[in-house]
């Protein structure tokens, strides 16, 4: 009768461990024979016992198994024979024979296997197990089969003597009967062995079933390896070989130690499911042909639910370990035409060892049942101590066409997929392994098994926006936090706005909770376009949080000054292995554009490690040109530093009350500054003469470049913490003398002016009596002011002089400076006054600081002699 085989070629971990999971599940007795002279054999049968047969000289034999299995080339009969010696000398086996008689009437001699050929005698007062095989051709039951055993006898007609047989009876099975433990052993090590479930699992248009099978390690030694096949067999005799679940990859039983085995196999969906057994066999390498082991009938077949509800833990067994597994935090939000789902899958590990998880497939199933594939490269490989608790974070995008209650996340075991056997590689997890424990042929691959484990129920829950100000609590794969929004502020960045949200993360949990190195992405609305994005935490020490600590980030997206958006959408992510993990992801309603205001003659703080520092307006007043203003801030900075440090470079915007901007460009000082120490920091920008500046505030922040504060030459790509700072303008009131005007840092006084007339001279003298004193309180940038000297003759007449400090005018007091003025106009004059007039020139414009009038002397030229 042709029997029908459909074989998978066995994944293994290594040819180690699968030999390993055979071993431990089937009854290894050749392995035993070969290693113990009284290992005990295990009974094919536990219910029948055979009689012992004498065998002569006080040796008798007794018949343990009897097994067969189908072979390409006809069917093979194994037995294994117990031989005991009870005499006082050592007895050969070279005069003991025995022969299968197959129902026919063949007589056929049996052959010892490999393990066994070299056994050739049993000592005194022992015991000694040999396995045989015989190829019994079509015969394909054991039913009829008898064995006889034969003595060599010179007397006798063809020299041998049938001294007894073993009829084999008719309900005699070859499998431990459903719910019956096997004790046997393997490798010297006493097991006991049940079968324990048959699971019959539909997907993808498939039928897989589950062998699991119950195995306790009763010696005193790990359970090691007897090379073992395992085979899901039919009533009808159809064999299916069986794959050992991945999650078995470790596989080692230590003593005293009980395990729950689980193969798999695809199946034939039409195929009857009754009186199914687990079959085990060994090949022998001498012979190259596959001998039965032991073998269990397996209880009626179940389909298990694996629908988990929502909220609901389901527990997967990994090596011995009990994983729990959870859906949580589940939410969704529209993108384009996509639905965009994100949650977390929660794993722990609640065993007393370290697991790595092998490899799953994620997918989520409409109620359709179209599905949608989830990155599992978070899930698969990861490796979980004792009691650890990771999270998984998961994203998936589903059309807004689908129905988007009721979906499920199914969780499936991939395995096989182009595997080699023998090569060391560890099968998927999540289904049960796809391979046959002691498969040989180390080149083999393995067909791809695709196996589900469970159908997680996703609550449908649309993503709250976060409001502003209010602290939410969350847990991801990093740790757990609270997180708030602050503030979300607009404000101009040259020819673009910035759109800055500022967060607060609190650890919450017991020990430090470490943040990856951060990177952000901001999305208005529903556009699938990233806006240019930053991300600032100045204090990077900060990324290991205490217990109760907290950190300030801000996120910055560069967006056109002319966009209008309702929503914003901030997602903040870290890199492992090339991959990104995502770390917060929320939602925030655009409504308040949160630009904090400080009223005039209040402080701007400056926060960021090394450069706190506190910001005052000096003094603001206009440049008035012909086709412009020039607006001129002076602003004193001051730090508030315990050390020695750079100031934060400030950047700003001038905002009229129209809702104009108009960036300004700043001049501020290098050096670095001592504890309360004051810089001069300077903001100008040119406005339309037509602009009403009564009401104008300077946008201020605190320049940034590659997520840190910058100082004063570096460049800034942004600007974070703006305020507007409401400034106070002065307008320009000249003084009626020249004492005491000041052009920062410095104040002239002209203390005297004398000019002097030649009559009939085209040329007046002029000498001015002055102090310069400096100031040295504040720290400036090169500020570009220009004084300028313009002397207005007696005639009305003016022209006008730089004034350069170090050169024409010198620090001190009592200092005199000398000019002289030609025209020829001069000749004609006899007297009169001058005026002199101080401005300071910036960037073109002029604001008159002061004039004075001073009398000219008039002179007669000296005699002649």
């Amino acid at each position: 009768m042709r029997k029908y085989r459909v074989t998978y070629a066995a994944l293994l971990v290594s040819t180690l461990v699968a030999g390993q999971l055979a071993g431990s599940i089937a009854a290894p007795v050749a392995a035993a024979a070969a290693t113990s002279k009284n290992a005990a054999a295990p009974a094919a049968a536990p219910a029948f016992k055979f009689n012992s047969v004498p065998l002569g000289a006080g040796v008798t034999a007794v018949l343990e198994n009897v097994n067969i299995w189908s072979q390409t080339g006809g069917n093979i009969v194994s037995y294994t024979l117990k031989y005991t010696n009870s005499g006082n000398s050592s007895a050969s086996l070279l005069k003991y024979f025995s022969r299968v008689v197959t129902p026919g009437g063949s007589v056929l001699p049996g052959n010892p296997v490999g393990t066994d050929a070299l056994k050739k005698k049993v000592g005194a007062k022992e015991s000694l197990s040999v396995t045989y095989y015989v190829n019994v051709g079509q015969t394909s039951s054991l039913q009829g089969l008898k064995i006889s055993m034969l003595v060599w006898d010179a007397k006798a007609k063809g020299y041998l003597k049938q001294t007894g047989s073993y009829a084999v009876p008719a309900n005699y099975s070859t499998a431990a009967a459903a719910g019956t433990s096997l004790n046997t052993t393997m490798n010297d090590i006493p097991v006991t062995a049940s079968a324990d479930s048959l699971q019959l699992y539909k997907y993808g248009g498939k039928v897989y079933a589950k062998v699991g099978l119950n195995l306790t390690n009763k010696g005193n030694k790990v359970l090691g390896d007897p090379g073992y096949s395992a085979y899901l067999v039919s009533a009808s005799g159809t064999s299916f070989e069986l794959a050992l679940s991945s999650t078995q990859a470790d596989y080692k039983i230590q003593p005293q130690e009980k395990r729950s085995i689980y193969y798999l196999a695809e199946i034939p969906a039409y195929l009857k499911t009754d009186n199914m057994k687990l079959q085990f066999t060994q090949k022998d390498e001498t012979s190259k042909l596959e001998l039965p082991k032991s073998a269990y009938k397996l209880p009626a077949a179940t389909s298990p639910n694996l629908v988990v509800g929502s909220g609901v833990v389901k527990k997967i067994i990994v090596n011995s370990n009990t994983i729990e597994t959870l859906i949580r935090n589940a939410n969704v939000y529209s993108q384009d035409a996509d639905a965009v789902w994100t949650f977390q899958m929660q794993i722990k590990n609640t065993g007393n060892k370290a697991v790595t998880l092998p490899s799953y497939e994620l997918a989520v199933k409409s109620q359709k049942g179209t599905t949608f594939p989830v990155s599992a490269k978070g899930l698969s490989g990861v490796t979980l101590k004792p009691l650890e608790t990771k999270i998984i974070p998961l994203t998936v995008r589903v059309p807004l066409e689908v129905e988007q209650s009721g979906l499920q996340l199914m969780m499936i075991e991939a395995v096989g997929a182009d595997t080699a056997v023998g090569s060391g590689t560890a099968g998927s997890e999540g289904t049960e392994g796809a391979s046959g424990a002691g498969n040989a042929g180390s080149g083999a691959t393995t067909s791809k098994m695709i196996f589900p484990v469970a159908y997680f129920v996703i609550p449908y829950a649309l993503r709250a926006d976060v409001q502003t100000g209010q602290e939410y609590m969350t847990t991801n794969s990093y740790g757990s936090f609270s997180y708030s929004i602050q503030s979300v502020q607009r404000y101009p960045w040259r020819d673009d706005d910035i759109v800055a949200a500022r967060l607060k993360i609190t650890n919450t949990q017991s020990v430090s909770l470490t943040l990856p190195e951060l990177k952000g992405s901001i999305k208005l609305d529903n556009d699938s376009l990233l806006v240019t994005t930053d991300l600032f935490m100045d204090n990077k020490e900060s990324s290991v949080l205490a217990p109760g600590k907290s950190v300030v980030l801000y996120v910055l997206g560069k967006i056109a000054y002319t966009a209008e958006f309702q929503n914003i959408r901030i997602a903040l992510y870290g890199t492992e292995n090339t991959e990104t993990v995502p770390f917060l992801d929320l939602s925030i309603n655009n409504s308040i554009n949160s630009i904090a205001i400080i009223p005039q003659g209040k402080n701007y703080t400056v926060n960021g490690k090394g450069k706190t520092a506190t910001v005052q307006e000096n003094r603001t007043t206009v440049y008035e040109g012909e086709n412009y203003n020039l607006v001129y801030t002076e602003l004193l900075m001051s730090s508030e530093e315990k050390r020695q440090s750079k100031m934060a470079r400030l950047q700003a915007y001038y905002r009229t009350k129209d809702g104009q901007y108009f960036e300004a460009t700043p001049s501020q000082s290098d050096n670095s500054a001592a504890p309360g120490a004051k810089q001069l920091v300077v903001f100008w920008t040119k406005l339309p003469k037509t602009t009403d500046i009564s009401d104008i505030s300077l946008y201020l922040g605190a320049g940034i470049n590659g997520g840190k504060l910058i100082e004063s030459k570096e460049e800034a790509t942004g600007f974070v913490d703006v305020a507007a700072l409401q400034l106070n303008p002065q307008a320009n009131v000249p003084a009626t003398t020249l004492l005491n005007t000041v052009l920062y840092p410095y104040t002239i006084s002209f203390l005297s002016s004398e000019g002097r007339h030649l009559k009939s001279s085209d040329t007046i003298n002029i000498s001015v009596n002055y102090n310069l004193k400096r100031d040295y309180q504040y720290d400036a940038g090169a500020l570009e002011h220009k004084l300028i000297l313009q002397i207005t003759d007696p005639f009305g007449i003016s022209q006008e002089k730089t004034l350069s400090i170090g050169t024409d005018l010198i620090e001190g007091t009592n200092n005199v400076y000398s000019l002289s003025i030609n025209r020829s106009l001069y000749k004609t004059l006899g007297g009169g006054t001058y005026k002199l007039t101080l401005y300071d020139e910036f960037q073109g414009e002029r604001l008159m600081l002061g004039g004075q009038v001073y009398l000219v002397k008039e002179e007669l030229p000296p005699k002649s002699e």
